[in-house]
């Protein structure tokens, strides 16, 4: 088994670039130079064209109704400021509550706060041990001042897939806007605007094989048609709900990477959870203490995400530094904190520390997988052997009936 390292397996932070993806931008960084909103030449309507062109397949990829609906970003953090901040400047008049889940992205979490400091009401909706967030709990907490509930479509930590479909029934019986972070999930679960009652989606192209600095927001047209302020002023571009200069070599790879998944989609997601579960039954069959987190029926492919008792995730990341991974918790100024994500699951903060992400991509082969699996094993063993909390486990001792003495 030869592998060349390192190894990314780190494919929810960002995915490379699709050769073919790359391909059909490169024409856009010399000759097709122009600017899409350059009408009075050749060399402005080949942009723009190559432009709509664009907006075509990402519309198609989520089954939008028109092209016309597909806003061009800078990523899905900006679609997500967009979404939240657009829709409650433009119908604060009818209510100024807002729905979301403590497990969001920090785009959605952030872009709440300001909102609330703004004078916003927003619910935090807490999630199940798998990370799910019902309809029912949505039904309840919509009340006469809600103008709008957003759910991300899957958790890019743990890889939860919500029930995006029930909830948007009830949005829509309620007369409530609903915007879904679909980041994660597009091109790997089942995604379709309409069948869903979607009404605003943030997309963007690095998750899918596509640039960074390229993403777009879906703003439904009709019914309802969805109404925003936009947040950044400037020329009117994308009918004024985001101006700006089009950056027209990442639309293209956008557009390009979209395609492939509309026809390779499903046939890379059942690849990739192949792998996932070969990676995930490779080490839970051969190690005692490991767990999931986040639910393995409702779970996107290629993501898995396991805790490894008695064993610190970052000194696990270092042990296998030629694997690209992510770990449970996230360094801040003055303290190491587990995952907000996991804590909301109800993990504890030593289980919470010792969690590795593990996100599969197009490009990961069986081999990878398996020299990943040896390795991990391997390395997690050597670990829990110099721990003195693993060999109490290991002679019985319930170690949270031990009475730990301060010096």
């Amino acid at each position: 088994m030869t592998v060349q390292l390192p190894i990314f397996m780190d494919n929810n932070s960002t995915t490379p670039v699709d050769p073919r993806v790359l391909d059909e931008m490169l024409p856009f960084f010399k000759g097709n130079f122009g600017n899409a909103a350059s009408r009075s030449h050749s060399f402005g309507w080949v942009a723009e064209e190559a432009v709509e062109y664009a907006r075509e397949r990402i519309a198609k990829l989520i089954g939008a109704q028109s092209e016309k609906e597909i806003v061009f970003t800078s990523g899905a953090t900006e679609s997500d400021n967009v979404a939240l901040k657009g829709v409650a400047e433009f119908y604060k008049d009818k209510g100024n509550h807002i729905i979301t889940a403590v497990t969001e992205h920090k785009a959605i979490l952030d872009a709440c706060k300001r909102l609330e400091r703004d004078g916003f009401e927003v619910t935090y909706l807490p999630v199940d041990k798998q990370g799910i967030v019902s309809a029912d709990q949505v039904r309840e907490a919509i009340t006469d001042k809600t103008i709008l509930v957003s759910l991300m479509l899957a958790n890019n930590e743990i890889g939860t897939v919500q029930p995006l479909e029930a909830i948007g029934k009830v949005t829509r019986e309620k007369g409530v806007l609903l915007h879904t972070d679909a980041v994660q999930g597009i091109g790997k679960v089942e995604f379709d605007v309409q069948k869903m009652n979607v009404d605003l989606a943030s997309i963007t192209a690095h998750k899918m094989y596509g640039p960074k600095g390229v993403g777009a927001l879906y703003v439904r047209r009709s019914k309802p048609r969805v109404r925003l302020v936009a947040q950044m002023d400037g020329g009117g571009h994308e009918r004024g709900m985001r101006s700006g200069t089009l950056n027209v070599p990442g639309i293209v790879g956008f557009g390009k990477a979209a395609d492939i998944l509309i026809h390779e989609g499903k046939e890379e997601s059942a690849r990739l959870f192949a792998l996932r579960e070969r990676l995930r039954s490779r080490i839970m069959d051969a190690l005692d203490e490991v767990y999931v987190n986040g639910s393995m029926e409702h779970r996107l492919p290629g993501n898995i995400n396991l805790s490894f008792n008695f064993v610190e995730g970052e000194a696990m990341m270092m042990a296998i530094k030629d694997v690209a991974v992510s770990s449970g918790s996230a360094c801040t100024s003055s303290s190491l904190e587990p995952s907000y994500v996991l804590r909301a699951l109800g993990v504890g903060d030593e289980l919470a520390h010792s969690s590795i992400r593990f996100g599969l991509g197009r490009f990961n082969t069986e081999d990878e997988v398996d020299y990943v699996a040896d390795l991990v094993l391997s390395k997690v063993k050597h670990l829990r052997d110099m721990s003195p909390l693993w060999e109490m486990h290991q002679e019985g001792i319930d170690l949270k009936s031990v009475q730990w003495t301060a010096h």
